[in-house]
């Protein structure tokens, strides 16, 4: 149980790491703002990139933004920038390194061209789902801590209001203080600064060419990481206000990203807003306007036409981005502003989204995802196809029907939350009845041919158990990993977490999302064991061997095995919810315990596995704790 409930505790840890925009949108919103820029500032912005790229040919393309870049590129340009910060990258120094140094990084980037194209083409909903399926699936194997980075704070979200009467000043000042929870505000305010004191230097102090090249290309990378969570704030999902457990974030993100959520700007301009995912052009274009004043900004200190004392900040002295690392830090630390600059923070600050409000009074509606630890009841009606009896020469082929009643303890991560993925865990202990077995035990009087008395496998009970847990490569993998990795190697062992959520190393058993419900293959997922002969009566069958029939006491362990699983509909509501499940299954009857009843000094006959495949209806229903 220990080594259940750590496993659980992981599936949460990596399923609660909510990105904003997704990378294709995120690079949108950058190129738009840079394609909006006037000739002015277009050109003054060309330059600072052509002395940044110096040495970086191969990787940076030559104009700072390419519109027509697809998939498969060879090269990425500054729009992409922002797409890799936060969600492919620690901090600016991270972003930069792996821009520059690394391949995998291009396989990123021709994962978002791939997956835009995707949802262009996308006709309905469940073809934008699995598009994001198999989108995640890839950036996970490329990018191996995709789904863990920056999963232990809020950074990509805006901070609550405390009270309806928060003004911007105030708001700002919240969001900016030392020791105040990482958030979106707070995390562009920072690189903003530090980019924004780089480009002063650049404007006021002799350099080497070389040291030009290198300050703007660090001040370059700190202003595309402070653009990451500028755009951050426009996702509505982010604006809505993160609080609650991980179950509130989670659900409550989903359903405004999906749904839209009408704002304010703090300067009272209205609009409705969308996020992850369900971008519109209207939406692209008000993130844009606000990434393109933060580079004009950005341009206005460079060529010296705003003065800032950039001397306040010894981090503006190294010709290397910004080191501070929003993955592993939670909360802000101390760094002093110039004065200058907090107006030029409040400018941008204005034109965006006011966030819900705290708990309490007025706040928006919070919704639940599917999220975390429940118990629940499961009703099977089951229908299995038999090859014969337990009886050596029982060899007709038959069926039996049953009724299951199992009561569950798991972790479920499904539905809202993802409807491809699949962490859900859980162990079950029931109860199981089957009917008698069509097939006869054989050499049946006409008479007496039908009914409990002649059939081969008489009607019985049993005591059910259960199993289900994603795996990464084999079944179960992760309980035998679970002891060693865990304390050896954490991170290892959270990234099979993450794959084996995702479908396992091949993704194989990632769920399909259709108009009509949803498909998954399962195999080696889920076991189900029936324990047979353990009640108060014994169970009994009747074997002919060699034309003498003998009476039989036995006992016997069924093992089921899911193959492939069809849910037609799922509802949720804040802390339940329902589903119908259909699976076709296979499993053996290993018989055991054998004694002879009558004749009194007969022969004990030989009994076999009986062999079976099954088609089950379950009516599954879940109480989150």
């Amino acid at each position: 149980m220990k080594k259940f409930i750590l496993l659980a505790s992981i599936f949460i840890l990596f399923q609660t790491n909510l990105h904003a925009w997704i990378y294709p949108e995120h690079r949108d919103i950058a190129l738009l703002a840079i394609e909006n820029l006037s000739p002015e500032y277009q050109s003054q912005l060309d330059q600072l990139w052509a002395q940044a790229r110096k040495g970086y040919e191969d990787r940076l393309t030559e104009s700072v933004i390419d519109a027509t870049q697809t998939t498969n590129p060879t090269q990425l340009d500054y729009a992409s920038w922002p797409a890799i910060s936060g969600d492919h990258s620690c901090s600016p120094k991270n972003l930069l390194y792996n821009v520059l140094q690394t391949e995998w990084i291009l396989e990123v980037a021709n994962v978002a061209a791939e997956l835009k194209i995707n949802l262009a083409n996308a006709k309905d909903r469940s073809a934008k789902i699995n598009a994001i399926r198999d989108s995640d699936i890839k950036f996970q194997r490329v990018d191996p801590e995709y789904a863990t980075r920056a999963g232990s704070n809020n950074v990509h979200f805006l901070l609550a209001r405390p009270d309806a009467n928060t003004d911007a000043q105030f708001y700002l000042t919240a969001c900016l203080m030392a020791g105040a929870e990482l958030n979106a505000i707070g995390a562009y305010a920072w690189f903003h600064n530090i980019a924004l004191m780089k480009a002063a230097r650049y404007a006021s102090e002799y350099l080497t060419e070389d040291e030009r090249s290198a300050l703007i290309l660090s001040a370059l990378a700190d202003e595309a990481f402070a653009l990451h969570f500028l755009e951050d704030v426009f996702a509505a999902g982010h604006t809505a206000g993160t609080w609650g457990n991980a179950s509130q974030r989670k659900g409550t993100h989903d359903y405004y990203n999906e749904h839209g959520l009408e704002v304010v700007t703090w300067d009272g301009e209205r609009m409705i807003i969308t996020g992850d995912a369900y971008m519109r052009k209207q939406d692209a274009e008000n993130a844009a306007g606000v990434v393109q004043l933060s580079i004009e900004q950005f341009l206005d200190v460079a060529i010296g036409k705003i003065k800032l004392n950039y001397k306040i900040d010894t981090l503006t002295f190294e010709n290397v981005p910004d080191s501070f690392n929003v993955c592993k830090n939670n909360y802000n630390i101390s760094r002093e502003y110039d004065p200058n600059v907090i107006p030029l923070l409040a400018e941008v600050l204005v034109q965006t989204p006011v966030p819900g409000l705290a708990t309490g009074l007025g706040e928006l509606p919070r919704f639940k995802a599917e999220l975390g630890l429940f118990i629940g009841v499961a009703s099977d009606l089951r229908t299995n196809g038999l090859n014969g009896g337990f009886g050596v020469d029982q060899t007709t082929a038959g069926a039996v029907g049953g009724l299951d009643l199992n009561v569950r303890f798991g972790l479920g991560i499904e539905g809202v939350i993802n409807e491809s993925g699949d962490g859900l865990v859980f162990l079950q202990l029931g109860w199981r009845q089957d009917s008698p077995s069509t097939m006869n035990f054989g050499g049946v009087p006409p008479q007496i041919s039908t009914g409990q008395i002649s059939s081969a496998i008489p009607g019985r009970d049993a005591y059910n158990l259960g199993l289900r847990m994603p795996f990464y490569l084999l079944p179960f993998d992760l309980i035998i990993t679970a002891p060693i990795l865990i304390w050896a190697a954490p991170e290892t062992f959270t990234n099979m977490a993450v794959t084996a959520g995702n479908g396992g190393l091949i993704p194989w058993q990632a769920g399909i999302a259709t108009s009509f419900g949803r498909f998954q293959f399962i195999l080696g997922r889920e076991i189900n064991v029936a324990l047979y002969g353990n009640g108060k009566d014994q169970d009994a069958l009747i074997v002919n061997d060699n034309n003498q029939p003998s009476i039989l006491t036995y006992k016997s362990v069924q093992l089921d095995f899911p193959v492939v699983e069809y849910r037609p509909f799922r509802t949720f509501s804040l802390d339940q919810s329902s589903s119908l499940r259909f699976y076709l299954s296979f499993g053996v009857d290993f018989p055991y315990n054998a004694q002879l009843v009558a004749p009194e000094n007969g022969t004990l006959p030989e009994l076999k596995p009986v062999w079976n495949i099954g088609l089950t209806a379950e009516f599954d229903w879940r109480y989150y704790l």
